[in-house]
């Protein structure tokens, strides 16, 4: 495809500096275009990896901030006044996509419906949004609510977005009615779990144990919640009951590529073929 003078130029920038090269999104952004255009595709350092440290965003120089289209991050944050920064900004790709690692993650949490029922566990699920038949095509159960699911599962393995519906979800009213010595696994996001309510379960013996792969602050602040204090100090009463593994369910070779191929992917399909994959806006969060 023929690219003139006229044909429009994206300039996409990945902030953090995660990579050492461009051939992976050079090829992404530049395989089968449906239209001409050209990429300007940038990276800076403000948070490389193996540091903690996270430089400001004034440090990218202005001629670059002012043509940027697309932004990449991974541990960054953008604060309202840090989008002003980028008056050119139409898309910010996180790079901790819904669909990378999934594989890496369901094995973490023996969690995937079809990978319970090879287990011959009795599978049980409530989501909302799923179309009827859904539960019917794998062959796993549907609760009608999500109390009914609480009440009739010995494990509950958690998998939805955080979100202003499912944040603090699993509180105490919904880890009570578990049967006792229920377990409960989390590794979608630690914003759905409040922690007071499991250390609250823990103790009374409602919740036989808890394996977190997330945690409602990450990095974790000090000083710690009561119940993350406990397992550091390795207190009797929580002794083998519950596992933190601090976001590392995703970690594998094949998911670290996967982040960088799929963020590559939405960016091209958000900014440049103006399709909606992934999109989140703000009435969604």
């Amino acid at each position: 495809m023929a690219i003139s003078a006229d044909s429009p130029t994206y300039t996409i920038l990945e902030a953090d500096g995660q990579y050492p090269d461009n051939i992976l999104e050079d090829r992404i952004f530049n395989e089968s275009p449906g239209h001409p255009y050209k990429i300007h595709f940038l990276r800076t350092s403000l948070a490389p990896v193996g540091t903690a440290y996270l430089k400001p965003w004034t440090e990218i120089p202005k001629e670059i901030r002012d043509e940027v289209d697309g932004l990449m991050i991974l541990k960054l944050y953008l604060t309202a006044e840090d989008v002003e920064l980028f008056p050119k900004l139409k898309v910010v790709v996180r790079m901790g996509l819904p669909d990378y690692g999934t594989e890496d993650v369901a094995d973490h949490a023996v969690a995937a419906a079809l990978r319970a029922k090879a287990f011959g566990w009795n599978v049980l699920f409530h989501d909302p949004y799923l179309p009827n038949g859904a539960d019917k095509s794998i062959g796993v159960e549907r609760t009608k609510d999500i109390k009914e699911l609480f009440r009739r599962s010995s494990i509950i393995s958690v998998h939805c977005p955080a979100t202003r519906e499912t944040r603090g979800l699993v509180n105490y009213d919904l880890l009570s009615i578990l049967p006792r010595g229920a377990v409960l696994v989390n590794t979608a996001r630690g914003e759905i779990v409040d922690l007071d309510s499991v250390e609250r379960c823990l103790r009374e013996n409602i919740l036989a144990g808890a394996g977190l792969d997330v945690l409602p602050t990450e990095p974790i602040e000090e000083p710690a919640h009561s119940l993350i204090q406990a397992y550091r100090r390795k207190e009797d009463w929580l002794t083998g009951r519950l596992v933190l593994t601090c976001h590392t369910a995703f970690y594998s070779p094949s998911s670290l590529q996967e982040i960088r191929e799929k963020s590559a992917q939405t960016m091209r399909e958000v900014l440049i073929d103006r399709l909606k994959s992934n999109v989140i806006t703000p009435d969604m969060e």
